[in-house]
């Protein structure tokens, strides 16, 4: 069996979860997906060290070797982050402009530093030193939301429009912001190069605005394709081009994929969308819409039960696991700080639903764009605490990830739920 196979199998297995999902538990279906392969993965992982089992052994021996890096960062990320941007209302994300610009530019920077201060002094007295440059790698790769777990929860969960808003647009944005700190921090620790204002205003320059003008042509190009066809497959896809050959040429020339796709999404679902649904009827639009939302959804179940599989690949030990889970509260009162700094000048300006810091803190929510960030740190490179670096941060980064989506997302929804019904008694209110 090859890699293919497995993920063709791991797909069905995904598709099953979700079914069976509906009767038993009736948990969000990210959240059930990701619950039932870490549960999959630890009978596995059993199998193999107490029973022996042969085909345990074959079956995780052929998920190590899917390099998750590169079917993310370089394949399913393009499609997610654009079957995303395509529901994006787009007059609600200028209402809500400068507190995500905000968010994505001053918060993911803030968090990073806390991370990393903090987890450097945390590893110290724990005896297990850490250099102060890896434990800012940490912060770097851990910071930003992760827009496909955002997404896939958030959303379905009826938050309030202008929280959900915050939430959808800062991850789907941060992805550059994000990587632009990841790769500075990451050029020093292992390149020895200086982080310069200049690189670093380069490299900015270069991957996230490259990325959105990228967007902008490939949206221009797309809309006048889209709606000067009558045939309604081939407006399908034109759509599907942009997260294959577009997001790959990006990753080519080494700009931004993720903020191209991002950008192009969101002009397609806003503008195209109504523009061919005038011209050719709404049909055709409704056609593409729902062959993306269910995409979307596969796409998603795939991904998280992969992640949630990753464990049977790693090297585990209760010493590790200890630090991932001793992360958890530092990461969460990172990001605290870094979006209540913030609030505490957008209310001298603006009313808020007073649950906005909590649901912003507890939805913030990781995902795999952080595991392949952390499993693109060199294998064998570093030795901390007698253990491969590598090892260590994807250890540790599967920990928070994974109590992110499973705690995190399946107990967001008490806040959300006061968060909409103080909304409608406001509006409520405004009618009287």
């Amino acid at each position: 069996m090859n890699v293919w196979y497995l993920i063709c199998f791991l797909s069905a297995l995904a598709i099953f979860i979700a079914f069976t999902n509906q009767f038993v538990l009736k948990m969000q279906t990210t959240i059930a997906i990701t619950t039932g392969s870490v549960v999959i993965s630890l009978l596995l992982i059993v199998a193999v060290k107490m029973l022996g089992d042969e085909t345990a052994l074959f079956i995780t021996q052929i998920v190590a070797s899917i390099n998750f890096n590169q079917l993310l960062l370089e394949g399913m990320l393009g499609f997610l982050l654009f079957a995303g941007a395509l529901e994006i209302d787009l007059n609600a994300l200028k209402k809500q402009r400068w507190e995500i610009t905000t968010l994505v530019l001053f918060s993911t920077l803030v968090s990073t530093f806390i991370i990393g201060y903090v987890s450097y002094y945390l590893f110290m007295l724990l005896n297990f030193p850490i250099p102060f440059i890896y434990c800012l790698l940490f912060g770097a790769l851990i910071s930003p939301n992760d827009p496909i777990a955002v997404l896939a929860i958030i959303k379905q969960m009826g938050a309030p429009e202008g929280i959900a808003v915050q939430i959808e647009g800062e991850s789907l944005f941060n992805d550059g912001v994000g990587l632009v700190i990841f790769t500075t921090i990451f050029a020093v620790a292992f390149h020895g190069t200086e982080a310069t204002f200049h690189d670093v205003a380069e490299l900015f320059l270069v991957d996230a605005i490259g990325g959105i003008a990228y967007g902008l042509v490939i949206a221009v190009v797309g809309h006048f394709i889209i709606i000067n066809c009558k045939d309604m497959n081939i407006r399908l896809l034109v759509t599907l081009t942009i997260p294959s050959a577009g997001f790959a040429l990006a990753n080519i020339w080494e700009i931004s994929g993720a903020l191209a796709m991002v950008t192009s999404g969101i002009l397609l679902g806003n503008i195209t969308r109504a523009k061919a649904s005038e011209r050719n009827g709404p049909h055709g639009t409704r056609y593409v819409k729902d062959f993306w939302h269910a995409t979307d959804s596969f796409l998603n179940a795939l991904l998280f039960l992969i992640i949630g599989m990753l464990i049977v690949t790693i090297p585990i030990t209760w010493e590790i696991i200890g630090l991932g889970i001793i992360m958890i509260p530092v990461v969460l009162l990172a990001r605290f700080i870094s979006v209540s700094t913030p609030y505490l000048v957008f209310r001298r300006f603006k009313e808020y639903d007073k649950h906005s810091v909590k649901i912003l803190t507890w939805g913030g929510l990781r995902g795999g764009l952080a595991l392949a960030m952390a499993a693109a740190i060199p294998s064998d490179s570093v030795n901390v605490g007698g253990f491969d670096l590598h090892d260590v941060m994807v250890v540790i980064t599967y920990v928070v990830v994974i109590f992110s989506i499973i705690i995190q997302g399946s107990t967001i929804s008490p806040w959300i739920q006061q968060s909409t019904l103080a909304s409608e008694e406001k509006q409520r209110e405004l009618d009287l």
